[in-house]
């Protein structure tokens, strides 16, 4: 066994160890049975996978990987070590993820979400019906960090709107999750955006910004296609989402003030300000604002019948901490005005604990090494390695059913590979997201596939060829590749 000094900003600068009694077909073993003990857990539980059953199966995935150390001479102690280390290294996206889930509480309460809602469903126009459903559902995912709540409360009333403008279910379902999509990769408040990095290595707010690159035109295109689409259909009747709006305005006193805190936490990220800082402030502001706003909201939650100190206190804790929901007289604005704060980020939490067991046996016993060395010997240039982690995240998407273990899974896997090229891992968290995230939804039996098509009332098959930014992101992260545009170095690179 090798050790090298370990650098503690970026994790793929750890040791990689090596074990030359291990082949190939050694280091895969767990890997095969993993994503196969993965596809029927999700094919016995489909949605409620993700509520458990599947980090139990990371921990037998990494069992499997213990066994086979075991039989190549390591020990436990070093196996145990290596746990050790991956789930320490993982100590900062924990902790923003806590509070991420207080952050939306407090915004949920203070009427900063509806209000972008409220807003937002105000650009509607029939021409422009279909754009204008990428920016609604991207701005709702961007400020939820959800594609799958924006798909089922504000995505089920564009389906309504266009069946009613004569407009292709298939068109409108595309749109919806484009912009859905799109707003879940960017938002701070994604669980898979927070996922991407901590299992790459990076850093939440710098992976959102390197996104970007990638993101925006393929946005942009989408945008596109859509307009051009929009003034070649011939629509009929009247947008009409009076009634939501009319409950948004009842249930919440919405105003332009409240876009104070997301402007401060945005210019926040803009300056670096670190991570735990900006979404610690943007929380104290959100449950500040929602006292001055919607103190009714908040005497409710705390369980009080008059405004006191006692209840207010009560109520913007149970906003940060736990779930927390608002009825209105619409019952899908009430699944959307609903959030589960740092409890809600648990699962998440107990995702990435749980692949980090796995993967720290995998490193411990070598198998990560081993593997990093055959997918080197297979990519022979960048664009190749780029082009082998789409391939496994789309592989994984298919076979293990979950868009969370085609980013944990390849990320685990590939992160040293990136860095033996010199690669930051800006790269792969990109690449993970643009090519594991969003196709998620392209698959009819992945739970997102599924999910999706449930939920609008649309088959994968309809929809398939206008979730234009969902099978366009993996083509143009794989362009960036092949151009070498805009592909972040290491400022040291690691040496195989």
């Amino acid at each position: 066994m090798s050790e090298k000094p370990k650098k503690p900003k970026y994790r793929e600068n750890e040791q990689v160890i090596e074990n030359k009694e291990l082949n190939i077909w050694e280091a895969l073993l767990p890997v095969f049975v993993l994503v196969g003990m993965l596809a029927y857990n999700v094919y016995v539980f489909g949605d409620d996978a993700l509520s458990g059953s599947n980090q139990f199966i990371l921990l037998l995935g990494g069992a499997v990987a213990a066994i086979v150390g075991f039989f190549n001479k390591v020990s436990y102690k070093q196996m145990l070590a290596e746990v050790s280390e991956n789930v320490r290294s993982t100590t900062g996206a924990i902790l923003i993820l806590l509070m991420v889930g207080a952050l939306s509480g407090t915004w949920l309460v203070s009427g900063i979400i509806p209000a972008m809602i409220y807003y937002g469903l105000q650009i509607l126009n029939p021409t422009i019906f279909l754009a204008a459903c990428v920016i609604i559902c991207a701005i709702i995912s961007i400020a939820t960090g959800s594609s799958w709540t924006t798909a089922a409360t504000v995505g089920i009333a564009l389906i309504g709107i266009g069946e009613a403008l004569g407009i292709s279910l298939g068109m409108t379902a595309g749109a919806v999750l484009s912009g859905a999509y799109f707003g879940d990769k960017l938002s701070p408040l994604s669980d898979t955006t927070n996922l991407a990095p901590a299992m790459a290595g990076g850093e939440l707010f710098s992976h959102i910004r390197y996104m970007t690159w990638t993101t925006i035109p393929t946005i942009s295109v989408t945008l596109i296609v859509f307009i051009i689409i929009g003034f070649t259909l011939d629509t009929s009747g009247v947008a009409d989402t009076g009634a939501i709006l009319s409950t948004i305005n009842s249930t919440f006193n919405i105003n332009g003030w409240l876009f104070l805190v997301p402007i401060v936490v945005i210019f926040l990220i803009v300056k670096k300000a670190p991570p735990l800082l900006a979404l610690l402030i943007g929380t104290l502001l959100g449950g500040l604002f929602a006292l001055i706003f919607q103190p009714e909201i908040v005497t409710n939650i705390g369980g009080g019948t008059s405004l006191n100190f006692e209840s207010s206190y009560k109520g913007i804790l149970n906003a940060i901490t736990v779930d927390t929901a608002i009825e209105t007289p619409d019952p899908a604005l009430n699944d959307l005005f609903s959030s589960g704060g740092m409890k809600g980020m648990l699962g998440t939490i107990w995702l990435i604990v749980c692949a980090m067991v796995f993967g720290g046996i995998m490193d411990g016993i070598g198998a990560l090494a081993r593997i990093t060395k055959s997918l080197l010997s297979l990519a022979k240039t960048t664009f190749g390695l780029f082009a082998s982690t789409v391939g496994s995240c789309l592989a994984l998407n298919v076979t293990a059913s979950d868009q969370y273990l085609a980013i944990v899974v390849p990320g685990k896997m590939f992160s040293k590979a990136y860095a033996e090229r010199g690669l930051a891992p800006e790269n792969l968290s990109r690449t993970l997201e643009d090519s594991g995230t969003v196709t998620s939804v392209l698959v009819p039996w992945n739970t997102c596939g599924a999910y999706h098509s449930g939920v609008l009332g649309v088959g994968v098959g309809e929809y398939f060829v206008y979730a234009i930014f969902n099978w366009l992101s993996p083509i143009m992260t794989l362009l960036f590749a092949a151009f070498r545009i805009k592909l972040k170095q290491l400022a040291v690179a690691v040496k195989a």
